[in-house]
């Protein structure tokens, strides 16, 4: 797969194969490229909780919130919820300035997690004080940043054009294929100098 493909496919995806476990092995590979990231100062400052134990993945599971922008759903019914888990921590004691950090890793992990079969879902929308002590990290230098939902898809996501409406809010159709609006190219490119 090129990067251009690589990238087109890697889309959010709420709903997953729960039946497909992804190998710790996988994981540990994925969470390998988010290390190598660019990071400011190079100061590596990003650090992992990586999950993957059925009983785990509960827990994670139940300290987020799904979809704003589908408000009839609360989030994917057993047999759909993610089997995987790549939780975020910035390490404060190593360095304050993460400017661009947590974005350039959790590119590198969902572009990972695609060229493996696999797809994600990322969460700022997650109880922090209660997930933090339920996966037993009490240091008060790591904040917990997000989490990176994870599993094999079970839905398809298309890519459409903004309609003229201008609305850029994702939606399902009746056969819940998802469809992420784009703005085209020419919207967003201000000038060709």
């Amino acid at each position: 797969m090129d990067l251009k493909e690589l990238v087109y496919k890697n889309r959010t995806v709420r709903r997953y194969d729960q039946s497909k476990a992804i190998p710790m092995k996988d994981l540990e590979e994925i969470v390998d490229l988010a290390r190598v990231s660019s990071c400011a100062g190079n100061n590596q400052a990003l650090k992992y909780v990586i999950v993957n134990h059925p009983d785990m993945c509960r827990v994670v599971f139940d300290h987020l919130k799904w979809a704003a922008s589908l408000p009839d759903w609360d989030g994917p019914k057993q047999g759909e919820r993610p089997t995987a888990y790549i939780i975020a921590f910035h390490d404060e004691s190593i360095s304050k300035n993460i400017l661009w950090d947590l974005g350039l890793a959790v590119q590198n992990l969902t572009l990972g997690a695609t060229e493996k079969g696999y797809a994600g879902c990322q969460f700022a929308s997650v109880n922090r004080p209660s997930l933090k002590q339920a996966l037993g990290i009490e240091d008060e230098n790591l904040k917990l940043l997000m989490v990176l939902a994870l599993g094999v898809p079970l839905e398809e996501v298309i890519l459409t054009d903004i309609p003229d409406s201008g609305e850029t809010v994702y939606w399902r159709d009746q056969n819940q294929v998802h469809f992420v609006p784009k703005r085209k190219l020419e919207e967003i490119v201000l000038k060709k100098i």
